[in-house]
């Protein structure tokens, strides 16, 4: 498939002005980490409690900060997911010692989860606790085992299994007629009866990151791409050039601060699964840079002689087709994950989107210039000038 036939577009000509767009989006940046919004840590590399929520009638976010303002939670972060009205995202942190060993923090963390879900409940199912009933809609798997097995010895688990699987898919239970058909014996399902009861908030997911948890995930995330830089330095240092090395670094380097970028502007968080998204872009452009750069090697034993940034012009738009279908191929993958992927992974694809969208863009109008900045300032000229 061939986009372009002859494409002749003089790419290089805007180097300046590409190294211009580049420095002033990564001030822009930076300026706003620092002085302003700054980068939305996820709970990976901070500390506290994240919880994924749903409740049994729609509610609002400020409905929701008030039942948390009751026990002194006011301040935590209230985010409403999905389209029903009734599924939130809560982010609380609550001052832990971090002298207190790693056991102790998450303990602690624990406890905050625990306090954030018995707000929410408030007084429902109050008298039905009284009775010593448990919440069907919350209760873990390993309770619900303790709970069936006492009954049912050898059954307990896979009858658990099923119920809060039925829950982790579809949220709360509303009747024990939703979990009739799960292939639970009847005596099992009218112990839920007498034992259980329905309350109106169910717990989709839950984190927890201790204090010293999170410093040492935000170390080890900025050496896996620190480290992951240094290694593809070394290894286009040795395939091409040093100086081929060096504009590959440069790339991808901004690659990874415009996308971070282009991330606070948004205000989006960043967790463990962004930072795998940012190295799979790095590992993306820098195969559109490397084969741009093996084409420049292989025509300048063609076409000896001739300026080294017309050689590059030229190898940049042979590659010019192969580019825009390779990126233009994962951009409609992460497009459609963006739209139609649901909540969970619309950062990630979000992130993937900037990425390809930047990784064209760097390998076309960065890559290439790099090279030619680097022979001009530090290859020494003929007769002993630079």
């Amino acid at each position: 498939m061939q986009l372009f036939k002859t494409p002749n577009i003089r790419f290089l000509r805007y180097k300046y002005v590409a190294l211009a767009i580049t420095v002033a989006i990564v001030l822009a940046g930076a300026l706003n980490v620092t002085a302003f919004k700054g980068l939305k840590l996820g709970v990976d590399f901070g500390e506290g409690t994240l919880l994924r929520i749903m409740t049994k009638a729609p509610s609002t976010e400020g409905e929701v900060r008030d039942l948390l303002q009751t026990v002194g939670l006011g301040k935590s972060t209230v985010q409403k997911t999905g389209d029903t009205g009734r599924e939130f995202m809560i982010r609380a942190v609550e001052s832990v010692s971090t002298k207190a060993d790693e056991q102790d923090q998450l303990e602690a963390h624990g406890k905050l989860a625990d306090k954030i879900i018995s707000a929410l409940r408030g007084e429902d199912g109050r008298a039905e606790r009284a009775r010593g009933l448990v919440d069907l809609n919350l209760i873990d798997e390993t309770a619900l085992t303790g709970l069936l097995e006492s009954a049912f010895p050898g059954s307990g688990p896979d009858a658990a299994r099923r119920v809060v699987g039925y829950r982790n898919m579809n949220g709360i239970v509303r009747d024990y007629g939703d979990i009739a058909g799960l292939g639970l014996k009847p005596e099992a399902l009218a112990l839920l009866k007498e034992r259980t009861y329905l309350g109106g908030l169910t717990v989709l997911s839950r984190e927890t990151v201790g204090p010293q948890v999170g410093a040492d995930l935000r170390r080890k995330a900025v050496q896996a791409t620190i480290w992951s830089l240094i290694g593809m330095l070394v290894y286009i240092a040795l395939r091409f050039k040093l100086e081929y090395g060096v504009a590959a670094i440069f790339t991808l380097a901004q690659d990874v601060l415009i996308t971070s970028s282009v991330y606070s502007f948004t205000n989006r968080e960043i967790n463990l699964p962004i930072i795998a998204g940012i190295l799979t872009i790095v590992g993306f452009s820098i195969n559109d840079t490397i084969v741009i750069f093996d084409r420049v090697r292989e025509n300048q034993k063609l076409l000896r002689g001739k300026p080294l940034e017309e050689i590059m012009n030229l190898s940049i738009n042979q590659c010019l087709g192969r580019t825009l279908i390779t990126s233009g191929t994962v951009f409609l993958t992460v497009g459609a994950l963006f739209l139609f992927g649901g909540e969970v992974i619309n950062d990630f694809a979000f992130l993937m989107l900037v990425g390809t969208i930047e990784g064209i863009y760097s390998t076309v109008y960065l890559s290439c210039p790099v090279v030619l900045f680097w022979q001009k300032w530090f290859k020494p000229k003929k007769g002993g000038r630079r």
